[in-house]
């Protein structure tokens, strides 16, 4: 080998070291995206507090919800319709739910924070902006690194409470198995946001926080991929806590009237996929659990609540009874 050929070698060797190290370093942020960073606590200045606390008495909040009537539903998959279902789906059947309110986004940033400064929490992990705060284009995303107790205890705060099973699932897919909110054709990028890589978000210029900040959206994009009942993004953008316990056998053995999940259980069920998940996860029938104290910045929730029934009215002297 001659001293021009040593020389081209050296080069060669350098460039796969660089294309190794960096595909190293991308499957490393890409694992990490799904590391769990409950360890790690920000603290208010007292400025970024006082920011905070104009922010919820200023910026507008996305609080509607939406109706989903008393009645029966098709609860879970059916093989024969969809190949892509799993065991924890099955079987296939209708069982029948009181009528509830659903938030119609998913809990967003800036709804978060009026909790945490009405209760005196720690702001999270990805707040870190003048003192504690959120970017602005981070206001109206969802929410995320929450425990299942951090969820449910917002929605009590909220006078609501968090979603069962059964019905996130009729919320998301109404009432004839349809097997995404807007029918059965596949999910693709202009209905929902998922299989991203999450190299990118309104972190750009603090790329050290790349592994905390993932490519989420606003709660109220995809006007073409709401549900039956109007409620956006069912699947994708964030997985979202519900109140169950999870079993992934429950749905065969579940009742067929308003189905509350098991009793007791170690994981807490969760729904609708995320950025990170792939096409055959991204189905209103997919099921999951985890245990309730995880925080993932793939992971938020909405809020439910019961719909009081109509009183009858009373009758008075000189009225039919």
């Amino acid at each position: 080998m001659n001293r021009d050929d040593s020389g081209g070698w050296a080069r060669a060797n350098q460039v796969v070291n660089v294309l190794l190290a960096v595909g190293a370093a991308l499957a490393l942020a890409s694992l990490a995206w799904g590391l769990d960073t409950q360890d790690i606590t920000v603290e208010w200045t007292p400025e970024g507090k006082q920011l905070a606390l104009k922010r919820v008495a200023t910026w507008p909040v996305k609080e509607e919800m939406v109706l989903v009537p008393a009645g029966e539903f098709l609860m879970g998959s059916d093989k024969r319709v969809d190949r892509n279902a799993y065991r924890a789906e099955l079987p296939q059947r209708r069982v029948y739910l009181d009528a509830f309110e659903i938030d119609k986004y998913e809990v967003t940033n800036l709804q978060y924070l009026k909790f945490v400064l009405a209760t005196g929490r720690n702001p999270q992990i990805d707040w870190r902006y003048d003192g504690g705060n959120f970017q602005e284009s981070m206001a109206y995303h969802p929410v995320m690194h929450v425990t299942w107790y951090d969820a449910d205890a917002y929605c009590r705060w909220a006078g609501k409470r968090l979603p069962t099973e059964a019905e996130w699932e009729k919320a998301a897919r109404g009432e004839d198995g349809r097997i995404y909110p807007w029918g059965n054709q596949t999910a693709g990028l202009s209905r929902a946001n998922f299989g991203r890589s999450g190299l990118s978000g309104p972190v750009r210029d603090r790329p050290e926080r790349l592994l905390l900040y993932p490519p989420i959206i606003a709660v109220d994009k995809y006007e073409n991929a709401v549900s039956p009942y109007g409620v956006h993004q069912m699947i994708g953008n964030v997985a979202e806590w519900v109140a169950d316990w999870y079993d992934k056998d429950y749905y065969a053995v579940a009742p067929d009237r308003n189905p509350r999940g098991p009793e007791h259980g170690t994981q807490k069920a969760f729904r609708g996929g995320g950025w990170i998940d792939s096409t055959t996860t991204m189905r209103a029938a997919m099921r999951n659990g985890a245990d309730p104290n995880t925080k993932m910045n793939w992971l938020g929730f909405r809020c439910a609540r019961d719909v009081a029934p109509k009183a009858r009215p009373v009758a008075t002297e000189g009225t039919a009874r």
